[in-house]
């Protein structure tokens, strides 16, 4: 079994880990509504997607029951 023979010291580490990092979501803005989306995804707020309603956002989904 492969061991180490001496500590990874914590530059060394370090200099590993600088990819580890989050990324920004692609964020653009609906041409329908003019809220921020994800970028080729259906809007959450109105249901457009590539100017075509795609979703029936006008039914009220709060007045459901649960």
């Amino acid at each position: 079994m492969a061991v180490p023979k001496r500590r990874t010291s914590k530059q060394r580490k370090r200099k590993r880990r600088t990819h580890f990092k989050l990324n920004m979501p692609g964020m653009v803005v609906c041409d329908n509504c003019g809220e921020m989306k994800l970028a080729h995804r259906v809007c959450k707020e109105c249901g457009h997607y590539k100017g075509r309603e795609v979703l029936n956002k006008s039914e009220s989904t709060e007045d459901a029951p649960e």
